[in-house]
């Protein structure tokens, strides 16, 4: 049923609150200290901070921070250059770079292997 002078095409703005009689409350909201109508300010209640939440960024931050030094040390001590034999050819490249790169190709394979089983699950 529309209203005169409403628009049935324009979606219907959100509701501002509860619509009641006056001098009683909507279900489920407690009555104000005045007894003659919600409690409710028209402001969203601040968010509550979650204590786990915070410890599992920190425990992230100082994973990342680790993972970082051991990965700079991991370049600092493997400079040296190795041989690495291809199926066309043989190069020689700084051992952290072949490292780098395998770890790659690897981390790859498997992100497509991933993509594969899910589209498969999605279809089959």
């Amino acid at each position: 049923m529309t209203v005169p002078g409403s628009d049935p095409t324009r979606p219907r703005a959100a509701a501002t609150g509860p619509t009641t009689t006056p001098g009683t409350t909507a279900p489920g909201t407690a009555a104000a200290p005045g007894g003659t109508g919600p409690a409710t300010t028209g402001r969203a209640a601040p968010r509550e901070r979650h204590p786990g939440r915070t410890i599992g960024r920190t425990l992230a931050l100082a994973l990342l921070l680790f993972v970082t030094v051991v990965l700079a040390l991991f370049v600092v001590y493997n400079t040296q250059t190795v041989e690495i034999s291809l199926v066309f050819a043989d190069v020689q490249a700084p051992l952290v770079l072949a490292l780098v790169i395998a770890a790659a190709l690897g981390g790859l394979l498997v992100g497509l292997a991933g993509l594969v089983l899910r589209a498969r699950r999605r279809h089959g």
